[in-house]
């Protein structure tokens, strides 16, 4: 009685799980925000309830890239205003979005203590999502390494320029040795076909594989398309937008990988998105 007790709440507990996902990438100008959103948007097409964080907290776009206007952010949030759920826009689609500031040096200079607080903020989160995906600033700072390590899967956007997979390598090397993550998933975005997305993931690996202790996975190549230009300045997205150019089917096709991603049976050891939902209830008498 006690095991089918248990068996039932650790299934309940399974299908509240949600998915977390950062996206980053050493390097701006990757199209870093362009993948999160419209991966985002993917999702939802596909039935799931999706949440945006734009992490990056001083130099925020996600909203401008939607046309969403804003009234409150996540500063208001951290100074104790008003809650997360207070803050969120909704999105095509239905997606959710938590805003950042933009111009705001201060929120670029918060404190781990201030990284923390916003990270364990998603767990008294009202609103029903399945998925959460991070928009990370661009660089190693703390931030970007915080939001990173608080994700189950960490999708690192690099571009066929040389800074680019300077830029990539160093990130996956610190948040490798220093807080021993070893899994990275990576997208070759703007390229000109699929081979020249595997070469560029060949380029990374070959580096990573000889100083790095890490398990890389292409996830997606995304082809340069005129129409994501097009697109931004409509302030839509190009899955919505342009749904049959190849830079959409190729985000659709990694929609649909990504939400099949597994989310993982128990916490990391760290501070996490939604932690506690990664803890199974205890059944009395176990």
């Amino acid at each position: 009685m006690i095991e089918d007790q248990a068996s039932s709440l650790r299934k309940m507990n399974q299908s509240r799980l949600i998915k977390v996902i950062a996206v980053t990438g050493g390097k701006g100008g990757v199209g870093k925000t362009n993948v999160t959103l419209n991966t985002a948007i993917a999702m939802a097409k596909q039935g799931k309830r999706v949440m945006v964080l734009d992490a990056d907290l001083g130099l925020a776009n996600v909203d401008v890239m939607l046309g969403l206007r804003v009234e409150k952010n996540l500063s208001h949030v951290l100074s104790g205003e008003c809650t997360l759920d207070e803050v969120l826009v909704t999105g095509p689609h239905g997606i959710k979005i938590a805003p950042a500031t933009s111009g705001s040096q201060s929120m670029t200079e918060l404190s781990a203590t201030e990284h923390a607080g916003l990270i364990r903020a998603f767990s008294e989160l009202r609103s029903q999502i399945d998925v959460l995906i991070v928009d990370t600033a661009a660089g190693i700072s703390d931030m970007v390494l915080s939001f990173s390590r608080a994700s189950q899967d960490i999708m690192v956007v690099v571009c066929d320029e040389p800074t680019s997979l300077t830029d990539a390598y160093a990130l996956i090397k610190i948040l490798n040795r220093d807080y021993g993550i070893f899994r990275f998933k990576i997208v070759a975005n703007m390229v000109r076909d699929v081979r020249e997305g595997q070469e560029l993931f060949s380029k990374l690996s070959k580096v990573t594989g000889r100083f790095l202790d890490v398990a890389l996975e292409l996830v997606a190549t995304i082809p340069f398309d005129e129409n994501i230009r097009r697109a931004v300045r409509k302030q839509t997205a190009i899955v919505d937008a342009f749904p049959s150019s190849p830079a959409a089917k190729a985000i659709d096709q990694l929609a649909t990988k990504a939400i099949s991603w597994p989310i993982p049976a128990q916490p990391g050891g760290h501070l996490e998105f939604f932690v506690e939902q990664l803890i199974a209830p205890k059944v009395s008498g176990s």
